[in-house]
């Protein structure tokens, strides 16, 4: 403003040809625009403070972001006879491999996708045995049992779990 207002006063005084804006401005560079730089700073620094907070800041509920890797997800197991049964075929085919493992595997994967189905307890119960996993075996023959009270191998698969040592109590 101070160097409009003595632009303005060279300009209506008629001297307009002897002044030369870079010699007037070339001494008082500094002692002009100092001043100005130093009150936009301050303003500046004004701006940036922050307003005070209250003395009962409002309770917030933190909440977690959602899951971006899908593979961390759990799993939603609804009642999909379908998908059972592609996953006791898979099953199969690894239990034919010989790879009990995968078949185990594979045959809970059935159970969750269909808690009814005796063919997927039985073959559980089946692949745990091979993997030597007797109270995995025992779990699934039980279930089984429960689905199926009159099954014609009902008698020998009783009779398996009893010769099978007591199994303690998991901590």
């Amino acid at each position: 403003m101070g160097i409009y207002t003595l632009i303005v006063a060279r300009v209506s005084s008629g001297e307009v040809r002897k002044w030369r804006p870079a010699a007037f401005l070339g001494g008082f560079r500094f002692a002009l625009l100092a001043p100005l730089l130093l009150a936009s700073g301050v303003l500046a620094a004004q701006d940036k403070i922050p307003p005070p907070k209250p003395d009962n800041p409002p309770a917030t509920i933190e909440q977690e972001p959602p899951e971006e890797d899908e593979s961390l997800i759990p799993k939603v197991y609804t009642l999909n006879p379908i998908e059972s049964s592609k996953n006791i075929t898979a099953g199969n085919f690894y239990f034919k491999k010989g790879n009990y493992r995968a078949a185990a595997r594979r045959y809970l994967e059935a159970t969750k996708w269909d808690p009814g189905s005796s063919e997927g307890f039985m073959r559980l119960g089946e692949a745990d045995e091979k993997l030597h996993d007797l109270a995995g075996a025992r779990e699934a023959y039980t279930k089984y049992l429960e689905l199926v009270p009159d099954a014609k191998n009902g008698d020998t698969l009783k009779k398996k779990i009893a010769k099978w040592p007591a199994v303690s109590a998991k901590k």
